[in-house]
């Protein structure tokens, strides 16, 4: 079974009108540390935060998954 896939163009646009922090910052308490922010993974359960979001790059690593 093929999984239908998004056209580049598709995926650029979303890109261009949704910052990543207004997402995330709906589900997750994030805090300023540097120039990402930090904040409890959403994938995980965990104490010490490990899910740090980039503003400047658009995307998400947790440290901990």
């Amino acid at each position: 079974m093929d999984i239908p896939r998004l056209h580049p163009d598709t995926i650029k646009d979303v890109e261009d009108r949704v910052d990543i922090l207004d997402v995330v910052g709906e589900r997750v308490v994030l805090k300023k540390r540097g120039k990402d922010y930090l904040g409890l993974c959403p994938f995980h359960d965990e104490k010490t935060p490990s899910f740090s979001v980039s503003a400047t790059k658009q995307m998400y690593y947790c440290f901990g998954c």
